[in-house]
């Protein structure tokens, strides 16, 4: 009897035999058996009936393009459910992130979490209701204090932003020691896959930047243009790029 497939997919981990199933994106062929190449969430597109054609395996990176597969092979009257956050970052995901080290060329940021439409629709309007899993505000709070920041940062997914994809005007004017300090929280989408260890962010965009920030005395500012954030307290204004505010 063959075993049941799981949900959720590691790279290498075996999926099915080839004999009974076809290969489909993010899955390979084995000694007869079909491998999955990379994370993330399984589904299987069923072949028509007395149709000689297999039922396809694939793996995809985000949730989103899973919950689209099965909701085409499963009847119209079945609900299912859309979630919030991605598994994985892809390309065009909007991610919210902390900046661990600024250089001269390009920011280092961990990602925190990875959005999809419906949350980001939610971060930017308050009004809607979370779930305790949705709660993008704690997550914020959470990661902008500076108690928080340890070494879990390096099981994160890493990323950078480089020089060129701050912003879209005067890139050649950009200086990242201006645009992002260590600490600050970003909202970019992700423009590459990049290599083995980073993703590429870009900022370049009015609602993408700077969404939190700790000013030199340790508190937290609030954003006065798209370039310079205040100090409530001290008063006292520091250059960032800033998002358009939620």
């Amino acid at each position: 009897m063959a075993s049941a497939l799981p949900s959720l997919a590691i790279p290498g981990q075996r999926l099915g035999p080839a004999g009974t199933y076809s290969a489909g994106p993010g899955t390979h062929v084995y000694h007869s058996h079909i491998y999955a190449s990379i994370a993330g969430p399984v589904s299987v597109d069923s072949a028509q009936v007395n149709s000689p054609a297999k039922s396809i395996i694939s793996v995809s990176r985000t949730m989103k393009k899973a919950i689209a597969a099965a909701s085409t092979s499963t009847s119209s009257t079945t609900t299912v459910p859309k979630p919030k956050y991605n598994t994985l970052p892809a390309v065009d995901s909007v991610v919210l992130a902390r900046v661990t080290r600024v250089q001269k060329r390009q920011a280092t940021v961990s990602i925190l979490v990875v959005l999809d439409e419906s949350a980001s629709s939610q971060a930017l309007n308050p009004s809607q209701s979370a779930s305790d899993n949705d709660n993008i505000e704690s997550i914020l709070a959470s990661a902008a204090n500076p108690e928080n920041h340890s070494s879990s940062d390096e099981l994160r997914f890493q990323a950078l932003i480089r020089k060129e994809d701050v912003r879209a005007v005067e890139k050649d004017r950009v200086v990242l020691d201006e645009m992002f300090r260590v600490g600050d929280i970003v909202r970019g989408t992700v423009i590459s896959l990049g290599d083995q260890s980073y993703y590429y962010i870009t900022t370049a965009r009015n609602d993408l930047g700077v969404v939190m920030a700790r000013s030199e005395a340790g508190n937290m500012m609030f954003p006065v243009s798209w370039k310079e954030m205040r100090d409530p307290v001290t008063g006292a204004a520091e250059q960032r790029k800033v998002a358009r505010p939620f």
